[in-house]
């Protein structure tokens, strides 16, 4: 069974920080892209951060690049998403995803976190 499990999303303050954590289990991790996205109320779900399975490539939204870090760890099946100096635009649901970078059809999401940034 696939289980993609995010954690670490909660209520911070602007230029707070957060890490979020997504567990994977059921499928080939080190096969898969990892990627996080995001949807906040009344938009439709964007891609935040990309890591590549086999290069190791990372790709970031314009309005992350220097504030998110993904990383992956494949020995535990992990991915993170680590966000500084948040902003309140960063508030949304977060989503972790796996693609198979042999077939882009099959792609697997989590249940998401929420992120909130308030002062």
């Amino acid at each position: 069974q696939v289980q993609l499990v995010e954690s670490g999303g909660g209520v911070v303050q602007p230029g707070g920080s957060l890490r979020l954590s997504c567990a994977t289990s059921g499928f080939t991790f080190s096969t898969y892209t990892m990627s996080w996205y995001r949807q906040a109320p009344g938009k439709e779900r964007e891609l935040v951060a990309l890591k590549s399975s086999a290069s190791g490539n990372t790709n970031y939204a314009e309005s992350v690049k220097g504030r998110f870090t993904i990383s992956r760890d494949d020995t535990q099946r992990t991915v993170y998403l680590q966000m500084n100096s948040l902003k309140p635009e960063d508030t949304a649901v977060y989503f972790c995803n796996g693609r198979n970078r042999f077939n882009s059809q099959i792609s697997y999401w989590g249940q998401g976190t929420q992120v909130t940034v308030s002062s």
